[in-house]
């Protein structure tokens, strides 16, 4: 089967195209002629059935798709996308208990680099969860074929896929679809009411925030213990991506992967993204070969327009501190966002009940294509990833970087071309590990 080959962002998206105004930075007509109206989202009523096609099988889509099974009846999943097959009937598998609302026959299982634009044909409600560096030329075929959309966070790993993502973004608002986006805290209870209590002035002005994403390494898949598997050896191409986590094009590194969580509850929080950065990171702990090319810890500081900053760590090494929190400090009393808790004059606390934000964020999603609500969660989805993205830019590069030169960077880890045996930008050396970013010489502009 003939792979499509990647036409880079940049290309179609220049500089001079893209709205100088980092806080506008939607190019919003980018995409118009490309995407051509095949057919307006409507309204569904709640009696109607809502086909959903998963693409990306893995364990995070696998969740998805339970979750959006699980938001009532008149929902089946009738559409399957990866490009691995063991990963997509090991979904199935774990989709049992919705066995009344699967409807995935043989012919509708679709295999490939390509096979998105298939289970997309198919499907009135498309959940993407590939590794995210797929998340903008997937969610670009979505809105081109009109279909609403949840995808999961990030949504990209550069900045050209941020731009691409944020001109589908516009395009999906012109057609009237529905686009939700995995940051689930915006539909978690504690998280609402205490951003509102903090957005109505209870701790006065906020003047500084911290924000964390410490913990221990996620899972790894060895290239020895993928061949013995598979039997053979390995392309390079199939190499990373099943063992993706540690590599820029397909994960964005972990700060961007994990720690957008926490970056995004700070934009929440500051009703905008900062317009500064400057960190420091590298890897201490997590080496070898299977490691790919990530860091294993990043410091940044943030600066937003007002002049407050945000101070933010993520950590990826065992047997340290580890923490997953935001916090503020403002002129009358300070908040701890994730403990719903604010401390000074007007202290509060949260201690009603709250259901599964996961499961929250799909039943908002769902009810808004049935009631045909205005919902698109795509503009401050793309904003986070591009802070997070912002973070890592100025780790690797040792750099003051500024938010408009971070955004307009045709920096892309995308490989040109998507194919088993086509060539991944970053490579092993003659001892199989990968180069790391070095700061100070890194160039991410």
């Amino acid at each position: 089967m003939n792979q499509p080959k990647i036409i880079p962002a940049a290309a179609s998206l220049t500089r001079r195209s893209f709205l100088q105004t980092s806080s506008k930075a939607l190019a919003a007509g980018a995409l118009a002629g490309a995407l051509p109206v095949e057919r307006f989202a409507l309204g569904a009523s709640p009696g109607d059935t809502l086909r959903i096609a998963l693409v990306g099988c893995g364990g995070r889509g696998t969740g998805a798709a339970d979750q959006a099974l699980s938001t009532g009846p008149g929902v089946k999943l009738v559409a399957m996308a990866d490009v691995f097959k063991d990963r997509m009937e090991t979904s199935l598998k774990e989709l049992a208990n919705h066995k009344d609302k699967i409807e995935v026959t043989d012919d509708h299982k679709f295999i490939g680099f390509d096979a998105y634009k298939q289970a997309i044909a198919n499907a009135d409600v498309v959940i993407l969860a590939t590794p995210p560096g797929f998340r903008p030329m997937q969610f670009e075929e979505a809105v081109r074929q009109g279909k609403n959309v949840f995808t999961e966070k990030p949504v990209a790993t550069d900045a050209p896929g941020v731009r691409r993502f944020l001109a589908a973004v516009e395009e999906a608002k012109r057609k009237n679809l529905k686009v939700g986006v995995g940051l689930q805290r915006h539909h978690q209870a504690g998280y609402i009411e205490t951003m509102k209590r903090l957005h109505d002035g209870q701790i006065g002005d906020i003047v500084s925030m911290r924000c964390y994403w410490n913990g221990t390494t996620p899972w790894v898949k060895t290239r020895a213990s993928l061949e013995k598997a598979a039997g053979r050896k390995l392309s390079e191409m199939e190499y990373q991506m099943r063992n993706w986590y540690y590599f820029v094009w397909t994960c964005g590194d972990h700060i961007v992967e994990q720690h957008i969580h926490n970056l995004d509850v700070i934009n929440w929080l500051k009703k905008g993204h900062p317009i500064r950065a400057n960190g420091m990171g590298g890897v201490e702990v997590r080496k070898g070969p299977d490691y790919g090319e990530i860091f294993d810890h990043h410091t940044v500081e943030f600066e937003y327009e007002d002049g407050s900053r945000c101070y933010s760590q993520c950590r990826h090494i065992n047997g340290c501190w580890s923490d997953v929190s935001e916090h503020c400090q403002g002129t009358k009393g300070r908040a701890d966002l994730n403990a719903y808790t604010i401390r000074g004059e007007n202290a509060w606390k949260f201690r009603d009940k709250e259901k599964n934000p996961y499961q929250v964020e799909h039943d908002d999603f769902f009810a808004a294509i049935r009631a045909d609500k205005p919902y698109n969660e795509g503009e401050y989805g793309a904003h986070s990833t591009m802070t997070a993205i912002f973070g890592r830019m100025a780790t690797y590069s040792g750099k003051v970087l500024e938010w408009d030169a971070a955004i307009n960077s045709s920096m892309s880890y995308f490989p040109n071309e998507l194919s088993w045996d086509a060539t991944p930008k970053s490579l092993p050396n003659a001892d199989g590990w990968y180069n790391h970013p070095v700061p100070g010489k890194t160039q991410v502009i």
